[in-house]
């Protein structure tokens, strides 16, 4: 039996590849798919057999798409503040991230897809962490959630040496879990192959992982990159390179591979990168609170190369709201690169459509158009921090500029809501704040 639905909004933002902007049409749903627009004055109120939901007041937006998140620290919020890259993971994320059990990874998972749902983000990239990730997917798959995570790959960590493990077990894990998890869910799930970044492993666990990716079609290469100053000397010093150009002298790089930050590249870096198709996660609070810099998005957009957004890890962040990431984006900009760089309709698209580029789901999610998954958002324009004229020129404007996770109302992924008024309709969040809070006094008891 099909599960219809229509959806009657405002208008919707369709981010197609004429940027559409549809008034006084219905978007009709069966099962996990969009199948067609509807005007008004011919949709069957009487006769439809499926669900109708009626939102005059309300947009609808595609799912927002985000390409580097760190759901297991979301429970390590607000605890590593104030701190460069490579002290803050010594001193703070590491030795938290080494003292999770699978209950407390758990939680933690759970407060991030919690947030991100509430928030818009119906699809991410996750980097997992070192041990228990198969908790991560399992979460993932229970949520509803789109997405990729993978098993944080260490072997080697003169940062905190106790997090970390052999590169043939790193190998064998690995494996294990993508034969598990990769495209189940019928491709909601995948697997993303995640070595840390260059500090913290090997040359053969680079390698390998990416010779391994390869026999998982659909999965991508996921690591860090060129964040911190101070880490790219670290590299210089260990293989005589930058970053960039040492993992294009072990053939790690191709359009499968997403790269965190990309703040400090040399010219030869920036010339690799759109040679080989590599697709930049821009995180700009992250950046921002960390001290690192500010990456040179409107050149890398100009050259060609792909770029979209995540909100990296709270405890670097300190929240998941994509909402944040599109506003920083576009005004750390500004001041260098003039008012008109990064206006608010490419901000939006780096969040949605340019996500789903980067994850090559993009016949699947991150535009609304028929044939494409039900990934949806109903989101409130119309609140006392918006513009008061709530027709179609602002709104962009209103989407990037002056809203936040407060003005979404309700979500849905492959057809299902999970989030409606407000609400999510997954997780309880009285028990959650509860557990929460019980798991992290459990875990820094045990560090």
């Amino acid at each position: 039996m099909n599960n219809n639905n229509i959806i009657i909004p405002k208008r919707i933002v369709t981010v197609d590849k004429d940027d559409l902007i549809l008034s006084n049409t219905a978007v009709e749903i069966i099962d996990s798919r969009i199948t067609s627009f509807i005007p008004f004055e011919k949709i069957d109120w009487q006769g439809y057999e499926g669900k109708i939901y009626d939102y005059p007041d309300l947009t609808l937006i595609p799912g927002f798409v985000q390409t580097h998140i760190h759901l297991c620290q979301t429970l390590f919020r607000s605890l590593a503040d104030d701190l460069q890259l490579l002290e803050w993971l010594q001193k703070k994320i590491f030795p938290f991230e080494n003292a999770h059990d699978k209950k407390s990874l758990e939680i933690s998972t759970k407060l991030g897809i919690n947030e991100l749902l509430l928030g818009g983000t119906t699809t991410l990239l996750d980097m997992g962490t070192l041990r228990h990730q198969e908790v991560v997917f399992e979460e993932m798959i229970s949520s509803g959630i789109r997405g990729y995570s993978g098993k944080c790959l260490i072997d080697e960590n003169e940062l905190y040496p106790l997090f970390k493990s052999s590169t043939e077990n790193e190998l064998k894990y690995m494996n294990e879990l993508a034969n598990e998890f990769h495209n189940v869910e019928e491709g909601r799930i995948r697997y993303g192959f995640a070595p840390r970044f260059v500090l913290s492993c090997s040359e053969e666990l680079l390698k390998e992982t990416k010779s391994m990716m390869n026999d998982f079609p659909g999965s991508v290469y996921h690591t860090h990159s060129s964040e911190n100053k101070n880490e790219i000397a670290e590299v210089r010093k260990k293989y005589d390179k930058e970053n960039i150009e040492y993992f294009e002298s072990i053939n790690v790089l191709d359009d499968h591979t997403i790269l965190a930050h990309c703040i400090h590249l040399n010219e030869n870096e920036k010339q690799i990168l759109k040679n080989r198709n590599v697709k930049v996660a821009h995180c700009p609070s992250a950046n921002l609170k960390l001290g690192s810099g500010i990456a040179n998005i409107p050149e890398y957009i100009e050259r060609g190369i792909s770029v979209s957004i995540g909100a990296d890890g709270p405890p670097c962040n300190n929240n998941l709201s994509v909402f944040t990431e599109m506003r920083l984006a576009a005004l750390i900009q500004k001041p260098i690169h003039g008012p008109e760089a990064m206006d608010a309709k490419t901000i939006f698209k780096l969040a949605t459509i340019e996500g789903a580029k980067a994850l090559h789901l993009e016949n699947e999610v991150g535009s609304i158009e028929i044939g494409k998954k039900a990934d949806l958002v109903l989101i409130d324009l119309n609140t006392h921090e918006n513009s008061v004229l709530d027709n179609d020129e602002q709104v962009y404007s209103n989407l990037v500029y002056s809203s936040g996770t407060n003005n979404v109302r309700s979500v849905m992924i492959d057809g299902k809501w999970v989030v409606m008024n407000s609400e999510s309709l997954i997780y309880d969040k009285n028990k959650l704040r509860v557990d929460s809070i019980d798991e992290l006094k459990k875990l820094l008891k045990r560090m």
